[in-house]
This record gives structure tokens, C-alpha cells and sequence, in this order.
């Protein structure tokens, strides 16, 4: 997915200002993550429950996403 590139390509930058950016788009990927799996399960190729665990690990990562984004001010 997404996320784990933008953090990668972000820790590369030569500011922290311009790492965090990178961090931004990596936590609103997580979004976009998360519609793209409800999508799936709305069309019946991705059961509830694998669905649930998904969503979750996306939270997850979001949150230490922003949690990490804190650290750098």
C-alpha cells in the first residue's frame, strides 16, 4: 500500500517540515485505504470479517502515523 512508500520517500527529505508532509499524505493514504476495501466488500469480494480486521489495522496505522507526525514539531 501506499502509506509505507510516502513514509519512505519522506524520510529521505531534507527538512522535517517537508517529512511531515510526506507523513500527511502517508495518514490520509490510510483513507483512502479504508474506502477502497469498503468498496470491495460492498461488492462482495471481501468478507465483514476480513473487512473488520483491515479497518482496524488501518486505525491502528493511522494513529501512529499522527502519533509519530507529534514527535516532530
Amino acid at each position: 500500500m501506499s502509506m509505507s512508500n510516502n513514509i519512505a520517500e519522506g524520510s529521505g527529505s531534507s527538512s522535517k517540515k517537508e517529512f511531515k508532509q510526506f507523513l500527511n499524505i502517508a495518514r490520509r493514504s490510510t483513507f483512502e485505504n479504508a474506502n477502497i476495501l469498503l468498496l470491495l466488500n460492498k461488492r462482495n469480494l471481501l468478507p465483514a470479517k476480513k473487512l473488520d480486521k483491515l479497518l482496524d489495522s488501518l486505525d491502528y496505522l493511522c494513529r501512529q502515523i499522527t502519533n509519530f507526525q507529534k514527535t516532530l514539531k
